[in-house]
């Protein structure tokens, strides 16, 4: 069996740090639930309940990693964002206006909700 990449060991190891991280084997189990991948305009899609970013230190942007969500059928889902990177200072603003174009009602997805987003420095 291989170790996640995100266990507390690698994270230690590496010096990274992580805002809201996943348990040993979180990752492979999120990735097992889910049933397809959606757009995040789609009507059937009830919320997001992950949103994992990546940035290394002096770098202004963070890389959208992946996206999960939940289907008002209750199925898991890989969700596709218009966007794949995301400015520090502003990605919360940001996010808002790419749903505003998109006519998603992103606080209404939870996105930007402290227990959704994960961030990974």
């Amino acid at each position: 069996m291989t170790a996640s990449i995100e266990t507390i060991a690698y994270r230690n190891h590496y010096g990274a740090v992580e805002t809201n991280g996943l348990p040993a084997g979180g990752q492979q189990e999120l990735l097992d639930s889910l049933t397809g991948e959606v757009y995040w305009s789609d009507p059937q899609l009830a919320r997001v309940f992950r949103l994992r970013l990546l940035t290394d230190p002096g770098f202004p942007m963070y890389d959208v990693s992946y996206c999960y969500g939940t289907l008002r059928n209750g199925d898991n889902v890989r969700v596709s964002l218009p966007f794949h990177q995301l400015r520090k200072r502003t990605w919360k603003s940001d996010i808002i206006d790419a749903a505003k174009r998109d006519g998603v009602y992103a606080k209404g997805l939870h996105i930007m909700d402290d227990d959704v987003v994960s961030i990974l420095r």
